[in-house]
């Protein structure tokens, strides 16, 4: 995920100008290069990899026949924000113990009951549904236990209704993120007039660790969950003029008798599976090195949709050539109504772009209104004159098409950290965040140059951790779970994105460019498909530099583990910052009273 906490706003402010059942099987392109032995089913999930990638994907994983099926079957009336159906996963027993217990987990459940199961089925018989260990665990009782290798199946019906999203989620108020209680999914499952997300409705059954428990599921703040390797057989059916977006490859559009149209997908190896239904979308798409890219937004918004479906199709092609193939075929990129300090939300082959950052631009001074403390800094803005408020809405729009652009870009890099090379991202967010965060400046890098990067790198990365500074938050580890950031967003935003991406900056310095691509190239090759741990990228890059390894460790511990960011970043004045940026928004000086003023609504800005 790329959060956009409060902090954004004061930079863009100061900042200058810078650089169900499935379908029956159709026929199957390419399906000789799948075993014949393959059930149809497996292999229609198959064609959402590439031929290529299907022999590496079973190396990692063992046979691909073996790997969860997922056969969902949901129904969506948007009017009235329900969803129902029913899902079915057969998954092979794993381990050296007999399976006696399964878990599902349900996302939207983290606070309240928003998604329930029923008509549980273990292996064709009726089982009951118990409460797990946490709100969004349901467990169920595996009797007779079944032996490593046996072969499980369970079967649930699925009900819910979709709470509508939050005030602003369309504006640039859904940016405001920061604040210090309550839990946020960031609008991953709500309803608009005419955007229902559904993420999290589908129930899946987490990662367990050495003793069997399942891993923690979301804390109310990052992200939400991320799971096993799966093959996913959809059917999305919703009502005429409304369209469904999944991952994976779409297996065609059937109208139903009654007027409303089931979309089906067939997805292969991914760790989520997202589900988005839209009014009044409009697409567009390009292909990059056999992948699909797909740009789906609001038709009043498509030129920034198309935008970016170039800034997606760019970023994918420069991952591609350093960090190895995607090894899906589709790749979507939904607007959607993101809220919670939100930019974009990350799954395996479909990513969400906040709404707020594709209308910003249009007339972004009037998308601020009703942000906390922005009529005070308006009153500030018109006692410093016209000519004040025209730089800072001009500047404005263009730290914001610089923000989407990155973005944008963060989230394709999610592609490979973590739906590709799994981590786990409520207890170890720092893991993959990092490496996306620093993989979407790589790219500013690769499409605009070393000089639009360091900008970037100040903007987007050195000055979310002064502001959290100035604004009294207090520098510590940035490697620990979601749920230990008491300082909220705004201090999960601060050193999960903006301190701890500067490590991989730190090592690259360390060890030189070449050594740092092959460890990076070398990692998402070695963990293709598995997890990860914290330390694993170090080691690649002590394999690459070996004389550095020691050193190495010591700038993990220094960025991740220690809390050394004043010194290693700056503790800046807002003066400092601004002079940092290109310092004096033109011709206009901030006197000594305006500056105290900005200082004393800062807090408000940052969502404090």
């Amino acid at each position: 995920m790329r959060t956009l906490p409060g902090w954004w706003l004061l930079c863009a402010l100061l900042s200058g100008p810078a650089a169900a059942a499935p379908p029956a099987a159709p026929a199957i392109p390419g399906a000789g290069s799948v075993a014949p032995s393959v059930a149809p089913e497996v292999q229609l999930c198959l064609q959402h990899l590439k031929p290529g990638e299907r022999d590496r994907a079973a190396k990692a994983l063992g046979p691909l026949e073996s790997v969860p099926l997922y056969r969902v079957q949901l129904e969506v009336e948007p009017k009235e924000r329900r969803v129902w159906g029913k899902v079915q996963v057969q998954l092979v027993a794993k381990g050296p113990r007999p399976l006696t217990e399964l878990y599902l987990r349900l996302t939207p459940n983290t606070r309240s009951r928003q998604v329930t199961l029923s008509s549980a089925k273990l292996n064709g018989k009726a089982v009951a549904l118990e409460l797990g260990p946490e709100p969004t665990l349901q467990r169920i009782t595996v009797e007779p236990p079944v032996a490593p290798g046996g072969t499980v199946s369970l079967e649930v019906a699925v009900k819910g209704t979709v709470p509508r999203a939050a005030p602003g989620a369309e504006s640039l108020m859904g940016l405001g993120g920061g604040g210090k209680t309550g839990a946020d999914d960031h609008g991953a499952f709500s309803a608009t007039a005419d955007v229902v997300s559904l993420v999290g409705v589908v129930p899946q059954v987490p990662p367990v660790d050495d003793q069997g428990q399942p891993w923690a599921g979301p804390q109310g703040m990052g992200d939400l969950a991320l799971y096993e390797p799966a093959h996913v057989l959809a059917t999305l059916t919703v009502p005429s003029g409304w369209a469904a977006h999944a991952t994976g490859t779409p297996l065609g559009e059937v109208p139903e008798r009654d007027g409303r149209v089931r979309y089906s997908f067939a997805a292969a190896a991914v760790r989520d599976f997202p589900v988005l239904v839209t009014r009044g979308y409009q697409s567009a798409t390009s292909t990059v090195n056999g992948v699909t890219v797909e740009s789906h937004f609001a038709a009043q918004d498509a030129a920034t949709g198309k935008r970016v479906l170039k800034y997606a199709s760019q970023a994918l092609t420069e991952f591609e050539k350093r960090l190895g193939p995607l090894p899906y075929t589709h790749f979507r990129v939904v607007q959607a109504p993101l809220s919670g300090g939100a930019g974009g939300m990350e799954f395996p082959g479909l990513v969400t772009v906040g709404t707020s950052l594709y209308r910003a631009k249009q007339d972004p001074l009037k998308m601020l209104a009703g942000m906390p403390g922005m009529e005070a800094f308006q009153e500030l803005l018109d006692a410093q004159g016209a000519g004040l408020l025209a730089q800072v809405g001009a500047q404005v729009g263009e730290s914001l098409e610089r923000t989407l652009e990155f973005t944008v870009a963060h989230e394709v890099a999610h592609q490979y950290f973590a739906g590709l090379v799994g981590s786990d991202p409520i207890h170890d967010p720092v893991v993959d965040e990092s490496l996306a965060q620093y993989a979407a400046l790589l790219y500013m890098e690769w499409a605009h140059g070393p000089e639009a990067a360091e900008s970037l790198r100040n903007e987007a990365l050195v000055m979310p951790y002064q502001f959290f500074r100035l604004s009294g938050g207090r520098d510590g580890r940035a490697d620990r779970p979601t749920g230990d950031f008491d300082g909220g967003e705004l201090e999960y935003g601060a050193l999960v994105y903006g301190k701890a991406p500067l490590l991989h900056h730190a090592s690259r310095k360390l060890v030189g460019d070449s050594a740092f691509f092959k460890a990076l190239r070398a990692y998402v090759d070695t963990y293709r498909f598995k997890w990860a741990c914290k330390a694993c990228f170090t080691q690649e890059l002590a394999k690459a530099s070996p004389a550095n390894a020691k050193a190495l460790g010591q700038l993990r511990a220094r960025w991740w583990e220690e809390a050394h960011g004043d010194e290693d970043l700056g503790a800046a004045d807002l003066q400092g910052l601004m002079e940092a940026m290109g310092g004096d928004l033109g011709d206009v000086k901030l006197d000594a009273q305006t500056q105290q003023l900005l200082e004393q609504l800062l807090p408000q800005l940052m969502g404090q």
